[in-house]
Protein backbone atom coordinates (compact mmCIF):
# COMPACT_ATOMS: atom_id res chain seq x y z
CA UNK A 1 0.00 0.00 0.00
CA UNK A 2 1.23 3.47 -0.87
CA UNK A 3 0.04 7.06 -0.96
CA UNK A 4 0.22 9.48 -3.89
CA UNK A 5 -0.34 13.21 -4.36
CA UNK A 6 -0.11 15.56 -7.31
CA UNK A 7 -0.64 19.32 -7.70
CA UNK A 8 -0.93 21.68 -10.65
CA UNK A 9 -0.63 25.12 -9.13
CA UNK A 10 -0.01 28.75 -9.89
CA UNK A 11 2.69 29.12 -7.22
CA UNK A 12 5.39 26.74 -5.85
CA UNK A 13 3.88 23.40 -4.80
CA UNK A 14 6.65 21.60 -2.90
CA UNK A 15 5.39 22.55 0.57
CA UNK A 16 1.85 21.43 -0.24
CA UNK A 17 3.14 18.14 -1.65
CA UNK A 18 5.09 17.65 1.59
CA UNK A 19 2.02 18.44 3.68
CA UNK A 20 -0.11 16.06 1.64
CA UNK A 21 2.39 13.23 2.04
CA UNK A 22 2.65 13.87 5.77
CA UNK A 23 -1.07 13.25 6.35
CA UNK A 24 -0.85 10.13 4.15
CA UNK A 25 2.11 8.76 6.14
CA UNK A 26 -0.12 6.00 7.55
CA UNK A 27 -0.15 4.45 4.06
CA UNK A 28 3.59 3.78 4.06
CA UNK A 29 6.64 4.43 6.19
CA UNK A 30 9.40 2.88 4.10
CA UNK A 31 10.24 5.63 1.61
CA UNK A 32 9.11 9.01 0.32
CA UNK A 33 9.69 11.08 -2.79
CA UNK A 34 8.72 14.31 -4.53
CA UNK A 35 9.41 15.44 -8.08
CA UNK A 36 8.61 18.90 -9.45
CA UNK A 37 9.09 20.57 -12.83
CA UNK A 38 11.00 23.85 -13.05
CA UNK A 39 12.21 25.35 -16.33
CA UNK A 40 11.24 22.10 -18.10
CA UNK A 41 13.55 20.14 -15.79
CA UNK A 42 12.69 17.52 -13.19
CA UNK A 43 13.69 18.32 -9.61
CA UNK A 44 13.73 15.06 -7.63
CA UNK A 45 14.28 14.02 -4.04
CA UNK A 46 13.51 10.51 -2.80
CA UNK A 47 14.96 8.23 -0.13
CA UNK A 48 14.09 5.62 2.48
CA UNK A 49 12.47 6.96 5.62
CA UNK A 50 9.54 9.00 6.87
CA UNK A 51 8.51 12.19 5.09
CA UNK A 52 9.97 14.37 7.85
CA UNK A 53 13.32 12.57 7.60
CA UNK A 54 13.62 12.45 3.81
CA UNK A 55 13.01 16.13 3.13
CA UNK A 56 15.27 18.71 4.74
CA UNK A 57 15.34 22.44 4.07
CA UNK A 58 18.00 22.11 1.37
CA UNK A 59 15.86 19.57 -0.49
CA UNK A 60 12.71 21.66 -0.27
CA UNK A 61 14.53 24.71 -1.63
CA UNK A 62 15.62 22.72 -4.67
CA UNK A 63 12.13 21.34 -5.37
CA UNK A 64 11.10 24.42 -7.32
CA UNK A 65 8.14 24.60 -9.66
CA UNK A 66 4.38 25.06 -9.77
CA UNK A 67 3.62 21.44 -10.67
CA UNK A 68 4.70 18.22 -8.97
CA UNK A 69 3.85 14.78 -7.63
CA UNK A 70 4.74 12.88 -4.48
CA UNK A 71 4.73 9.34 -3.13
CA UNK A 72 5.08 7.47 0.15
CA UNK A 73 5.77 3.76 0.08
CA UNK A 74 5.84 0.58 2.02
CA UNK A 75 7.24 -2.59 0.44
CA UNK A 76 4.72 -5.13 -0.85
CA UNK A 77 7.22 -7.90 -1.57
CA UNK A 78 9.35 -7.78 1.57
CA UNK A 79 12.09 -5.53 0.23
CA UNK A 80 12.81 -2.00 1.40
CA UNK A 81 15.63 -1.11 -0.99
CA UNK A 82 16.03 2.63 -1.52
CA UNK A 83 16.27 2.03 -5.28
CA UNK A 84 12.54 1.16 -5.25
CA UNK A 85 11.51 4.57 -3.90
CA UNK A 86 9.19 6.62 -6.12
CA UNK A 87 8.49 8.67 -8.19
CA UNK A 88 10.31 7.11 -11.14
CA UNK A 89 11.12 9.02 -14.31
CA UNK A 90 11.97 8.38 -17.96
CA UNK A 91 13.60 10.83 -20.35
CA UNK A 92 11.40 9.95 -23.31
CA UNK A 93 8.97 11.04 -24.48
CA UNK A 94 9.29 14.67 -23.40
CA UNK A 95 10.29 13.70 -19.85
CA UNK A 96 7.86 11.60 -17.86
CA UNK A 97 7.61 10.91 -14.11
CA UNK A 98 5.10 8.61 -12.38
CA UNK A 99 3.97 7.60 -8.91
CA UNK A 100 1.76 4.56 -8.42
CA UNK A 101 -0.30 2.92 -5.68
CA UNK A 102 -1.24 -0.71 -6.23
CA UNK A 103 0.26 -3.80 -7.82
CA UNK A 104 0.36 -5.06 -11.40
CA UNK A 105 -0.53 -8.74 -11.59
CA UNK A 106 1.09 -9.23 -15.01
CA UNK A 107 4.27 -7.25 -14.26
CA UNK A 108 6.67 -10.02 -15.32
CA UNK A 109 4.91 -10.48 -18.64
CA UNK A 110 5.03 -6.72 -19.21
CA UNK A 111 8.70 -6.56 -18.25
CA UNK A 112 9.56 -9.11 -20.92
CA UNK A 113 7.43 -7.30 -23.50
CA UNK A 114 9.16 -4.01 -22.75
CA UNK A 115 12.57 -5.57 -23.31
CA UNK A 116 11.83 -7.65 -26.39
CA UNK A 117 9.36 -5.39 -28.22
CA UNK A 118 9.49 -1.83 -26.85
CA UNK A 119 13.29 -1.99 -26.31
CA UNK A 120 12.96 -0.35 -22.92
CA UNK A 121 15.12 -1.16 -19.92
CA UNK A 122 13.54 -1.45 -16.47
CA UNK A 123 16.19 -0.79 -13.85
CA UNK A 124 14.48 -2.02 -10.66
CA UNK A 125 12.17 -4.81 -9.54
CA UNK A 126 9.34 -2.31 -9.02
CA UNK A 127 6.16 -2.81 -11.02
CA UNK A 128 5.70 0.96 -10.83
CA UNK A 129 8.71 1.41 -13.11
CA UNK A 130 7.11 -1.12 -15.45
CA UNK A 131 3.91 0.95 -15.49
CA UNK A 132 5.94 4.11 -16.18
CA UNK A 133 7.60 2.52 -19.20
CA UNK A 134 4.35 1.10 -20.57
CA UNK A 135 2.82 4.59 -20.38
CA UNK A 136 5.95 6.13 -21.95
CA UNK A 137 5.82 3.65 -24.83
CA UNK A 138 2.17 4.40 -25.53
CA UNK A 139 2.68 8.17 -25.39
CA UNK A 140 5.59 7.83 -27.81
CA UNK A 141 3.27 6.39 -30.44
CA UNK A 142 1.83 9.87 -30.98
CA UNK A 143 3.33 11.77 -33.91
CA UNK A 144 2.45 15.14 -32.38
CA UNK A 145 5.20 17.24 -30.85
CA UNK A 146 2.55 18.85 -28.67
CA UNK A 147 0.42 16.14 -27.09
CA UNK A 148 -3.31 16.74 -27.29
CA UNK A 149 -5.77 15.47 -24.68
CA UNK A 150 -6.85 12.88 -27.24
CA UNK A 151 -3.25 11.63 -27.54
CA UNK A 152 -3.06 11.19 -23.78
CA UNK A 153 -6.43 9.48 -23.51
CA UNK A 154 -5.49 7.11 -26.34
CA UNK A 155 -2.21 6.25 -24.61
CA UNK A 156 -3.89 5.47 -21.28
CA UNK A 157 -6.59 3.44 -23.06
CA UNK A 158 -3.81 1.27 -24.47
CA UNK A 159 -2.24 1.03 -21.00
CA UNK A 160 -5.53 -0.38 -19.72
CA UNK A 161 -5.50 -2.98 -22.50
CA UNK A 162 -1.98 -4.15 -21.63
CA UNK A 163 -1.91 -3.84 -17.85
CA UNK A 164 -3.77 -5.91 -15.28
CA UNK A 165 -4.07 -5.43 -11.55
CA UNK A 166 -4.55 -2.42 -9.30
CA UNK A 167 -3.15 1.00 -10.09
CA UNK A 168 -4.05 4.50 -9.03
CA UNK A 169 -1.43 6.68 -10.68
CA UNK A 170 -0.35 10.26 -11.16
CA UNK A 171 2.22 11.34 -13.76
CA UNK A 172 3.98 14.48 -14.98
CA UNK A 173 4.78 15.20 -18.63
CA UNK A 174 7.32 17.97 -19.11
CA UNK A 175 5.85 20.85 -21.11
CA UNK A 176 2.31 19.48 -20.91
CA UNK A 177 0.99 18.93 -17.41
CA UNK A 178 -0.21 16.19 -15.08
CA UNK A 179 -2.36 13.13 -15.67
CA UNK A 180 -4.20 11.01 -13.12
CA UNK A 181 -5.70 7.63 -13.93
CA UNK A 182 -7.22 4.66 -12.15
CA UNK A 183 -7.49 1.00 -13.07
CA UNK A 184 -10.78 -0.20 -14.63
CA UNK A 185 -11.88 -1.82 -11.36
CA UNK A 186 -11.10 1.19 -9.17
CA UNK A 187 -9.39 -1.08 -6.65
CA UNK A 188 -7.12 1.58 -5.18
CA UNK A 189 -8.63 4.99 -4.25
CA UNK A 190 -7.97 8.30 -5.99
CA UNK A 191 -9.68 11.67 -5.44
CA UNK A 192 -9.20 15.16 -6.77
CA UNK A 193 -9.98 18.67 -5.62
CA UNK A 194 -9.46 22.31 -6.49
CA UNK A 195 -8.96 25.68 -4.88
CA UNK A 196 -9.29 29.22 -6.15
CA UNK A 197 -7.23 32.17 -5.00
CA UNK A 198 -5.87 35.44 -6.33
CA UNK A 199 -3.51 33.49 -8.60
CA UNK A 200 -6.21 31.39 -10.27
CA UNK A 201 -7.52 27.82 -10.05
CA UNK A 202 -5.24 25.04 -8.76
CA UNK A 203 -5.87 21.29 -8.79
CA UNK A 204 -4.77 18.41 -6.56
CA UNK A 205 -5.12 14.62 -6.71
CA UNK A 206 -4.47 12.27 -3.78
CA UNK A 207 -5.06 8.78 -2.47
CA UNK A 208 -7.41 10.07 0.24
CA UNK A 209 -9.53 13.18 0.72
CA UNK A 210 -7.72 14.00 3.96
CA UNK A 211 -4.72 15.15 1.91
CA UNK A 212 -6.94 17.66 0.12
CA UNK A 213 -8.17 18.94 3.48
CA UNK A 214 -4.64 19.43 4.76
CA UNK A 215 -3.74 21.57 1.76
CA UNK A 216 -6.97 23.62 1.73
CA UNK A 217 -8.27 22.08 -1.49
CA UNK A 218 -11.99 21.55 -1.88
CA UNK A 219 -13.01 17.97 -2.66
CA UNK A 220 -14.50 17.75 -6.16
CA UNK A 221 -15.03 14.01 -6.70
CA UNK A 222 -13.38 10.62 -6.98
CA UNK A 223 -11.52 9.67 -10.11
CA UNK A 224 -13.76 7.00 -11.65
CA UNK A 225 -12.50 3.49 -12.45
CA UNK A 226 -10.83 3.58 -15.87
CA UNK A 227 -11.00 7.37 -16.04
CA UNK A 228 -8.10 9.65 -17.00
CA UNK A 229 -7.92 13.31 -16.01
CA UNK A 230 -5.44 15.59 -17.78
CA UNK A 231 -4.51 18.83 -16.01
CA UNK A 232 -2.61 21.19 -18.32
CA UNK A 233 0.19 23.35 -16.98
CA UNK A 234 -1.91 26.46 -17.55
CA UNK A 235 -4.78 25.10 -15.44
CA UNK A 236 -7.21 23.56 -17.94
CA UNK A 237 -8.78 20.21 -17.14
CA UNK A 238 -9.84 17.41 -19.51
CA UNK A 239 -11.29 14.03 -18.56
CA UNK A 240 -12.38 10.89 -20.37
CA UNK A 241 -13.33 7.30 -19.64
CA UNK A 242 -10.48 5.24 -21.14
CA UNK A 243 -11.43 1.69 -20.19
CA UNK A 244 -13.71 -0.53 -22.24
CA UNK A 245 -15.59 -2.19 -19.37
CA UNK A 246 -15.02 -0.31 -16.11
CA UNK A 247 -16.59 -1.86 -13.00
CA UNK A 248 -16.53 -0.25 -9.56
CA UNK A 249 -14.91 -2.77 -7.19
CA UNK A 250 -12.93 -0.81 -4.58
CA UNK A 251 -10.79 -2.60 -2.01
CA UNK A 252 -12.84 -3.09 1.14
CA UNK A 253 -9.71 -3.45 3.29
CA UNK A 254 -9.07 0.27 2.78
CA UNK A 255 -12.09 0.91 5.02
CA UNK A 256 -11.19 -1.79 7.53
CA UNK A 257 -7.62 -0.75 8.18
CA UNK A 258 -5.64 1.48 5.84
CA UNK A 259 -7.50 4.73 5.34
CA UNK A 260 -7.75 7.51 7.90
CA UNK A 261 -11.18 7.83 9.55
CA UNK A 262 -11.50 11.44 8.40
CA UNK A 263 -11.22 10.42 4.74
CA UNK A 264 -14.03 9.89 2.25
CA UNK A 265 -13.38 7.60 -0.71
CA UNK A 266 -15.80 6.63 -3.45
CA UNK A 267 -18.47 8.65 -1.60
CA UNK A 268 -18.09 6.45 1.50
CA UNK A 269 -16.96 7.87 4.83
CA UNK A 270 -14.29 5.71 6.47
CA UNK A 271 -15.44 6.80 9.93
CA UNK A 272 -19.11 6.04 9.25
CA UNK A 273 -18.14 2.66 7.79
CA UNK A 274 -16.25 1.72 10.94
CA UNK A 275 -19.08 2.84 13.21
CA UNK A 276 -21.44 0.64 11.22
CA UNK A 277 -18.94 -2.25 11.45
CA UNK A 278 -19.22 -1.89 15.23
CA UNK A 279 -23.00 -1.91 15.04
CA UNK A 280 -23.07 -5.10 12.97
CA UNK A 281 -20.46 -6.88 15.09
CA UNK A 282 -22.14 -5.80 18.32
CA UNK A 283 -25.41 -7.30 17.12
CA UNK A 284 -23.65 -10.54 16.21
CA UNK A 285 -21.96 -10.76 19.63
CA UNK A 286 -25.24 -10.12 21.41
CA UNK A 287 -26.89 -12.90 19.41
CA UNK A 288 -24.16 -15.56 19.50
CA UNK A 289 -22.55 -14.81 22.87
CA UNK A 290 -25.57 -14.11 25.04
CA UNK A 291 -24.22 -16.52 27.69
CA UNK A 292 -20.73 -14.93 27.77
CA UNK A 293 -19.97 -12.70 30.76
CA UNK A 294 -18.11 -9.60 29.57
CA UNK A 295 -17.17 -6.82 32.00
CA UNK A 296 -15.58 -4.27 29.68
CA UNK A 297 -14.91 -3.56 25.98
CA UNK A 298 -11.36 -2.46 25.15
CA UNK A 299 -10.10 -1.47 21.67
CA UNK A 300 -6.65 -2.18 20.31
CA UNK A 301 -5.78 1.35 19.21
CA UNK A 302 -6.30 3.11 17.02
CA UNK A 303 -8.23 1.87 13.99
CA UNK A 304 -10.64 -0.17 16.09
CA UNK A 305 -11.55 2.56 18.62
CA UNK A 306 -14.68 3.73 16.81
CA UNK A 307 -15.70 0.12 16.18
CA UNK A 308 -15.24 -0.90 19.84
CA UNK A 309 -17.14 2.13 21.13
CA UNK A 310 -20.14 1.16 19.02
CA UNK A 311 -19.91 -2.47 20.17
CA UNK A 312 -19.91 -1.32 23.79
CA UNK A 313 -22.97 0.81 23.06
CA UNK A 314 -24.84 -2.11 21.47
CA UNK A 315 -23.94 -4.45 24.36
CA UNK A 316 -24.60 -1.78 27.01
CA UNK A 317 -21.15 -2.36 28.50
CA UNK A 318 -18.41 0.02 29.68
CA UNK A 319 -15.90 1.15 27.07
CA UNK A 320 -12.35 1.69 28.30
CA UNK A 321 -9.01 2.62 26.77
CA UNK A 322 -6.95 -0.22 28.23
CA UNK A 323 -3.83 0.27 26.12
CA UNK A 324 -1.60 3.30 25.76
CA UNK A 325 -0.05 3.64 22.34
CA UNK A 326 3.45 4.92 21.70
CA UNK A 327 2.77 7.20 18.73
CA UNK A 328 6.41 7.20 17.68
CA UNK A 329 6.29 3.56 16.59
CA UNK A 330 5.08 2.76 13.07
CA UNK A 331 2.09 0.59 12.19
CA UNK A 332 3.11 -3.01 12.83
CA UNK A 333 1.10 -4.44 9.93
CA UNK A 334 3.22 -2.51 7.42
CA UNK A 335 6.59 -3.16 9.06
CA UNK A 336 8.96 -4.81 6.53
CA UNK A 337 9.73 -8.15 8.17
CA UNK A 338 8.11 -10.48 10.69
CA UNK A 339 10.79 -10.14 13.38
CA UNK A 340 10.49 -6.36 13.30
CA UNK A 341 6.71 -6.67 13.62
CA UNK A 342 7.05 -8.92 16.69
CA UNK A 343 9.45 -6.57 18.42
CA UNK A 344 7.34 -3.51 17.61
CA UNK A 345 4.16 -4.74 19.31
CA UNK A 346 5.69 -4.50 22.78
CA UNK A 347 7.22 -1.13 21.99
CA UNK A 348 3.96 0.13 20.54
CA UNK A 349 1.45 -0.72 23.28
CA UNK A 350 1.39 -0.85 27.07
CA UNK A 351 -1.50 -2.07 29.19
CA UNK A 352 -3.20 -0.05 31.95
CA UNK A 353 -3.40 -2.66 34.69
CA UNK A 354 -6.45 -1.25 36.48
CA UNK A 355 -8.61 -1.78 33.38
CA UNK A 356 -7.76 -5.49 33.21
CA UNK A 357 -7.23 -6.75 36.74
CA UNK A 358 -9.89 -9.27 37.73
CA UNK A 359 -12.06 -8.57 34.67
CA UNK A 360 -13.41 -10.51 31.72
CA UNK A 361 -12.39 -8.26 28.83
CA UNK A 362 -13.52 -8.11 25.21
CA UNK A 363 -10.66 -6.91 23.05
CA UNK A 364 -11.64 -5.46 19.66
CA UNK A 365 -9.35 -5.15 16.65
CA UNK A 366 -10.01 -4.16 13.06
CA UNK A 367 -8.68 -7.47 11.70
CA UNK A 368 -6.42 -10.44 12.36
CA UNK A 369 -3.87 -11.01 9.61
CA UNK A 370 -0.81 -12.92 10.77
CA UNK A 371 -1.97 -13.22 14.37
CA UNK A 372 1.36 -11.95 15.73
CA UNK A 373 -0.11 -8.77 17.19
CA UNK A 374 -3.25 -10.46 18.51
CA UNK A 375 -1.32 -13.17 20.36
CA UNK A 376 1.03 -10.72 22.06
CA UNK A 377 -1.76 -8.32 23.03
CA UNK A 378 -3.77 -11.14 24.59
CA UNK A 379 -0.65 -12.13 26.56
CA UNK A 380 -0.33 -8.51 27.72
CA UNK A 381 -3.95 -8.48 28.86
CA UNK A 382 -3.47 -11.64 30.89
CA UNK A 383 -0.23 -10.33 32.37
CA UNK A 384 -2.14 -7.19 33.41
CA UNK A 385 -4.54 -9.37 35.41
CA UNK A 386 -7.45 -10.16 33.10
CA UNK A 387 -9.47 -13.21 34.19
CA UNK A 388 -10.68 -14.04 30.68
CA UNK A 389 -9.82 -12.48 27.34
CA UNK A 390 -12.36 -12.55 24.52
CA UNK A 391 -11.41 -11.27 21.07
CA UNK A 392 -13.52 -9.71 18.31
CA UNK A 393 -12.38 -8.91 14.77
CA UNK A 394 -14.26 -6.26 12.79
CA UNK A 395 -13.23 -8.00 9.56
CA UNK A 396 -13.84 -11.60 8.48
CA UNK A 397 -11.10 -14.24 8.47
CA UNK A 398 -8.18 -13.18 6.24
CA UNK A 399 -7.60 -16.48 4.45
CA UNK A 400 -6.14 -15.58 1.06
CA UNK A 401 -3.15 -13.62 -0.26
CA UNK A 402 -3.61 -10.09 -1.51
CA UNK A 403 -2.21 -9.35 -4.95
CA UNK A 404 -3.33 -5.73 -5.35
CA UNK A 405 -0.77 -3.89 -3.25
CA UNK A 406 -1.30 -4.99 0.36
CA UNK A 407 1.55 -6.76 2.14
CA UNK A 408 0.03 -10.20 2.59
CA UNK A 409 1.04 -12.18 -0.47
CA UNK A 410 1.93 -15.43 1.30
CA UNK A 411 -0.94 -17.65 2.41
CA UNK A 412 1.37 -19.43 4.87
CA UNK A 413 1.69 -16.20 6.87
CA UNK A 414 -2.07 -15.81 7.32
CA UNK A 415 -3.26 -17.36 10.57
CA UNK A 416 -6.74 -18.10 9.21
CA UNK A 417 -5.54 -19.83 6.05
CA UNK A 418 -6.68 -23.47 6.20
CA UNK A 419 -7.82 -23.14 9.82
CA UNK A 420 -11.20 -23.05 11.54
CA UNK A 421 -12.36 -20.67 14.25
CA UNK A 422 -11.41 -22.85 17.24
CA UNK A 423 -7.89 -23.43 15.89
CA UNK A 424 -7.32 -19.70 15.37
CA UNK A 425 -8.69 -18.94 18.82
CA UNK A 426 -6.30 -21.44 20.37
CA UNK A 427 -3.29 -20.11 18.44
CA UNK A 428 -3.78 -16.50 19.54
CA UNK A 429 -4.58 -17.63 23.11
CA UNK A 430 -8.09 -16.16 23.43
CA UNK A 431 -10.85 -17.65 25.55
CA UNK A 432 -13.35 -16.93 22.79
CA UNK A 433 -13.06 -15.48 19.29
CA UNK A 434 -15.63 -13.95 16.95
CA UNK A 435 -15.31 -12.51 13.43
CA UNK A 436 -17.49 -10.12 11.47
CA UNK A 437 -19.34 -11.85 8.64
CA UNK A 438 -18.41 -10.81 5.12
CA UNK A 439 -22.02 -9.87 4.33
CA UNK A 440 -22.17 -7.58 7.37
CA UNK A 441 -18.84 -5.97 6.43
CA UNK A 442 -20.01 -5.24 2.90
CA UNK A 443 -23.31 -3.89 4.20
CA UNK A 444 -21.49 -1.62 6.68
CA UNK A 445 -19.19 -0.07 4.09
CA UNK A 446 -21.63 0.35 1.21
CA UNK A 447 -24.15 2.06 3.50
CA UNK A 448 -22.56 5.35 2.42
CA UNK A 449 -22.82 4.57 -1.31
CA UNK A 450 -25.43 1.98 -2.29
CA UNK A 451 -24.38 2.41 -5.93
CA UNK A 452 -21.30 0.30 -5.20
CA UNK A 453 -22.52 -3.21 -5.91
CA UNK A 454 -19.31 -5.19 -5.36
CA UNK A 455 -15.99 -4.78 -3.56
CA UNK A 456 -12.63 -6.45 -3.84
CA UNK A 457 -12.94 -8.91 -0.95
CA UNK A 458 -10.30 -11.33 -2.22
CA UNK A 459 -8.41 -11.58 1.10
CA UNK A 460 -11.57 -12.99 2.67
CA UNK A 461 -13.09 -15.13 -0.08
CA UNK A 462 -10.32 -15.70 -2.65
CA UNK A 463 -12.34 -14.08 -5.47
CA UNK A 464 -9.90 -11.90 -7.41
CA UNK A 465 -11.75 -9.24 -9.39
CA UNK A 466 -9.20 -9.10 -12.23
CA UNK A 467 -9.90 -12.78 -13.03
CA UNK A 468 -6.25 -13.52 -13.79
CA UNK A 469 -5.00 -15.10 -10.55
CA UNK A 470 -4.33 -18.83 -10.28
CA UNK A 471 -2.37 -21.04 -7.92
CA UNK A 472 0.75 -20.90 -10.07
CA UNK A 473 0.76 -17.10 -9.81
CA UNK A 474 0.36 -17.23 -6.03
CA UNK A 475 3.21 -19.73 -5.74
CA UNK A 476 5.51 -17.50 -7.82
CA UNK A 477 4.58 -14.53 -5.67
CA UNK A 478 5.29 -16.51 -2.52
CA UNK A 479 8.70 -17.57 -3.84
CA UNK A 480 9.52 -13.99 -4.82
CA UNK A 481 8.59 -12.78 -1.36
CA UNK A 482 10.80 -15.37 0.32
CA UNK A 483 13.76 -14.44 -1.87
CA UNK A 484 13.41 -10.69 -1.47
CA UNK A 485 12.90 -11.00 2.29
CA UNK A 486 16.15 -12.93 2.61
CA UNK A 487 18.02 -10.41 0.44
CA UNK A 488 16.55 -7.53 2.42
CA UNK A 489 17.66 -9.10 5.69
CA UNK A 490 21.20 -9.67 4.40
CA UNK A 491 21.52 -6.06 3.24
CA UNK A 492 19.64 -4.37 6.07
CA UNK A 493 22.65 -2.80 7.77
CA UNK A 494 23.96 -1.31 4.51
CA UNK A 495 20.49 0.01 3.63
CA UNK A 496 20.23 1.85 6.93
CA UNK A 497 23.60 3.51 6.41
CA UNK A 498 22.69 4.56 2.88
CA UNK A 499 19.07 5.55 3.44
CA UNK A 500 19.65 9.32 3.14
CA UNK A 501 21.90 9.12 0.10
CA UNK A 502 19.28 8.11 -2.46
CA UNK A 503 17.92 10.69 -4.87
CA UNK A 504 18.87 14.31 -5.47
CA UNK A 505 20.95 15.46 -2.49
Amino acid sequence: MCGIVGIVGKTPVSQYLYDGLTVLQHRGQDAAGIVTIHNNTFRLRKANGLVKDVFHTRHMLRLQGNIGIGHIRYPTAGTSSSSEAQPFYANAPFGLSLAHNGNLTNAEELRKWLFTTARRHVNTTSDSEVLLNILAHELQQSENLDLTPEDIFSAVANVHKRVRGAYASVALIVGHGMIAFRDPNGIRPLVFGKRENEHGVEYMVASESVALDACDFEFVRDVAPGETIFFTEDGKIHSQQCAENPVYTPCIFEFVYFARPDSTMDKMSVYASRVEMGTKLGEKIAKEWEDIDIDVVIPIPETSCDIALQIAHKLELPYRQGFVKNRYIGRTFIMPGQEQRKKSVRQKLNAIGAEFKGKNVLLVDDSIVRGTTSEQIIDMARAAGAKKVYFASAAPEVRFPNVYGIDMPSANELIAHGRELDDICSLIGADKLIYQSIDDLISAVRLGNPDIKTFDTSVFDGNYVTNDINQAYLERLDALRNNTTKESSDKNADSILDMHNEGAE
